[in-house]
């Protein structure tokens, strides 16, 4: 009788240590997967038409926190306008540019620069309306050191930095990495 008691114990301390090796693990993958989107990865929805036809309304992406900034880089930014929001949006010019555009096209420190993002269904539909794309403009300043000029590639209706001027790098949340939602429309940039 003395046996069957002692295996009894013996599986049910068995099934108790296997519960909590179960537990533990889970405890470690939920706080490894924490410290990965909390230091080097960014898990954002996009909201709003400001970066239609790259980005659509619900698009669900992955950024990376840790990155230097280059020109045409798709970005999360915390919205300088809007406390506690995110934009989207794509780098335009760097520190010391001057950006200006003129019948829909760019120019950085007087140079044009090539927006093949823009050749869309969008800006076809606005030009056979007789109408600009982007609004021609010019900076009255050049982008100050350790900020970003952003815009949105749905020019007419981007809320960026035409309007809210020069975002600093600090604001700069992450470049996007991956279009994972939906999933036939799975990308990386």
């Amino acid at each position: 009788m003395a046996k069957k008691s002692s295996k009894k114990t013996e599986e049910d301390e068995s099934l108790g240590k296997f519960i909590l090796d179960i537990v533990i693990m889970f405890a470690i993958l939920i706080g490894v997967y924490y410290l990965v989107f909390s230091f080097v990865l960014s898990n954002e929805t996009v909201s709003g038409p400001s970066m239609q036809p790259t980005f659509e309304n619900n698009d669900r992406l992955i950024a990376v926190r840790h990155f230097t900034p280059k020109r045409n880089d798709v970005v999360i930014l915390k919205a300088p306008d809007q406390k506690n929001a995110l934009y989207i949006k794509r780098i335009i010019g760097l520190p010391g540019d001057m950006v200006t555009s003129k019948n829909d096209k760019m120019y950085i420190n007087g140079k044009q620069i090539s927006e093949p993002y823009l050749n869309n269904a969008l800006e076809k539909q606005a030009h056979k309306d007789g109408e600009l794309y982007t609004n021609n403009f010019t900076l009255k300043e050049r982008v100050p050191k350790d900020s970003y000029f952003v815009m949105g590639d749905h020019r007419d209706v981007s809320k960026d930095s035409r309007y809210f001027g020069f975002v600093k790098r600090s604001a700069l949340v992450g470049e996007v990495k991956l279009r994972y939602w939906p999933l036939n429309q799975i990308r990386t940039f």
